[in-house]
């Protein structure tokens, strides 16, 4: 059966700063009749940081060589998609020669599996790597949501995951905002949308509703109940993520203020305050912080813009021995979907 697609099925990427609600973001978009979303992926900056190493793709050699690293390696998690390896594999060697259209056909290959037409993918990082994706794919929409500093810093502290510490929690966080916003401008409303976590589920219909505006969807009510799909479209592994399997849940909201201690709120207010009220979150009043934890923070964000600048300069100087172009095809936004 085919089914006419519009004019632009435009990829979307959801980011934001680890902790901040992405994942419920992105069953929300799941459960729309024309969007697919896969459970959070390990290709696709994998793959652009790496993509010398898999030469010139107009060979088809090379092709099948990235094929086999997309589907064949533990670490792609390509294997939570539930998809067959051989049959991506053979298309991605049968696609266009460009990466952006290699990753493109996996993401792609998830949505059909669905039934779906709108494809892309959901992960933090993304919120760093804003000018990779738009490499990779130049007329993808973004899809940021936004959640109160402190709470992302209480919740990355109780993942078993993060090892990193207080600071660079608060560091994080900052981090996102600070190259959000900057991305937010350059792009303007048309490929950039945001939204708060606080917002979303205390008022899912609306927020929803303004979302798909934004991405030239009709909204559709089955948005509002994500725990439908996350049996699916959440590996059981993440058991991080067993809030997301319930109804929308408003308690996590403002529960910073029980779970950081009062030394820990303190820096919250000191060194994210703008940031945290430019975005409409209120401050708690608190003295300034010790000296020496606000010197311990500023040392952490330093070193985290250096990393972040150092890799923005090996990105181009690997743009400069790239053998060719890495833009999906156009077809992947215009040509028609079948299922």
């Amino acid at each position: 059966m085919a089914t006419s697609a519009p004019t632009s099925v435009r990829p979307v990427f959801v980011l934001g700063c680890p902790r901040s609600g992405t994942t419920l973001l992105q069953l929300m978009l799941h459960a729309h009749p024309r969007i697919a979303l896969p459970p959070e992926t390990r290709f696709v900056l994998p793959a652009y940081e790496g993509r010398l190493r898999f030469g010139d793709l107009r060979d088809p050699g090379n092709r099948a060589g990235l094929a086999a690293w997309i589907t064949g390696r533990k670490e792609t998690r390509f294997d939570e998609l539930g998809l067959d390896a051989d049959t991506v594999a053979e298309r991605i060697e049968g696609g266009p020669p460009t990466l952006g259209s290699a990753l493109g056909i996996t993401l792609r290959s998830y949505a059909e599996r669905h039934g779906k037409v709108r494809w892309g993918d959901k992960r933090p990082a993304y919120a760093l790597h804003v000018e990779e994706i738009l490499r990779l794919f130049p007329d993808a929409q973004f899809v940021h949501l936004v959640r109160d500093g402190r709470d992302c810093v209480a919740s990355l502290m109780g993942m078993p995951w993060w090892h990193r510490g207080f600071h660079e929690a608060v560091a994080t966080w900052a981090q996102v905002m600070d190259v959000t916003r900057r991305y937010a401008r350059r792009l303007g409303p048309d490929s950039w949308h945001e939204l708060r976590f606080e917002d979303l589920v205390a008022h899912p219909e609306p927020q929803l509703r303004e979302l798909c505006r934004y991405l030239g969807e009709e909204y559709d009510p089955g948005m509002t109940e994500p725990r439908r799909v996350a049996e699916k479209a959440v590996p059981a592994r993440k058991t991080w993520h067993r809030r997301t399997h319930g109804a929308l849940d408003t308690t996590r909201a403002g529960s910073w203020q029980q779970r950081l201690t009062p030394d820990q709120i303190r820096l919250c207010d000191a060194v994210l305050g703008d940031r945290l009220v430019r975005n409409g979150y209120e401050l708690s009043g608190a003295v300034r912080p010790d000296p020496a934890e606000l010197l311990h923070y500023r040392r952490v964000a330093a070193l985290r813009r250096a990393a972040h600048a150092k890799r923005r300069m090996l990105d181009r100087l690997a743009r400069v021995r790239e053998p060719g172009p890495v833009s999906a095809a156009p077809s992947f936004t215009t040509s028609e979907f079948r299922a």
